[in-house]
């Protein structure tokens, strides 16, 4: 395990576990905290024995409670504005981008920054008792760091309308129904749940995995589809020809 004061990076099997470690501060994203996620997420993107990675938080109240106010307080001026805004876009593009499945363990809320993040990754695994809340509106201003973008993206230009405009927590049930989550857990559960929900992951290989990833950043980029279809076949091609296919066929062959 390599530990930060604020973020701890384990690799357990095939799984890259980054952990917010923050829990007197309500796991909140500080600037070093995100460049550290970024750092962590570059360093392992061609890892090709890796499966997948988990984004969680310390504890079982907070995924995220949003951006560290403190460590934003000196941001005043419209051009220090765009400079922070663009640089935690950055890191939070390291996890859109990132070439294998990143799915988020929300442990507990995941607020403003925090559910900025959260739907910066593939997946959202939930606590029964999280709740996923664009609240920024209660601080009087916007989305920063592209979480707008993608939750227009995932929900739909009026729900997302109406979960912005509204400053609404949504709970982990309501998530699961609109898209949100993708799997609801008793908070007991949690890491055992996550670990049978990752298991199909792991069983596939890494060119897979990279090919479906790269399926998913195409359409989440909004490539054209004539790029999407370009970028399916390359995937097929690496991994028609690849050893790992040709043993799973003789294995089919020899049931």
């Amino acid at each position: 395990m390599t530990e930060t004061p604020d973020l701890l990076v384990l690799r357990d099997a095939r799984v890259l576990w980054l952990t917010i470690n923050r829990p007197r501060k309500h796991n909140a994203l500080s600037r070093a905290l995100l460049a550290a996620l970024a750092k962590a997420l570059r360093a392992h993107a061609k890892d090709m024995t890796l499966a997948c990675a988990v984004i969680t938080g310390t504890g079982n109240r907070y995924f995220s409670a949003g951006g560290d106010l403190l460590d934003l307080e000196k941001v005043r001026t419209p051009s220090q504005t765009r400079v922070m805004a663009r640089t935690a876009r950055a890191v939070l593009d390291a996890v859109r981008e990132f070439p294998l499945p990143v799915i988020a363990l929300v442990n507990g809320d995941a607020l403003g920054g925090g559910a900025e993040l959260a739907l910066a990754c593939d997946m959202r695994v939930m606590s029964s008792a999280a709740r996923i809340g664009f609240i920024q509106g209660t601080m009087n201003i916007t989305p920063a760091w592209g979480g707008g973008s993608d939750l227009v993206q995932l929900v739909g230009p009026a729900r997302a309308l109406r979960i912005l405009a509204r400053s609404e927590r949504v709970g982990a049930r309501g998530a699961l129904q609109c898209g949100l989550a993708d799997a609801v857990f008793l908070p007991a559960r949690m890491r055992k749940a996550l670990g049978e929900f990752v298991a199909p992951i792991v069983a596939q290989t890494g060119a897979v995995l990279r090919g479906c990833k790269a399926q998913a950043l195409a359409a989440r980029s909004s490539e054209s589809f004539t790029t999407r279809r370009r970028i399916e076949l390359g995937s097929l091609v690496a991994t028609w020809t690849s050893a790992e296919h040709w043993a799973a066929v003789d294995r089919f062959f020899k049931r």
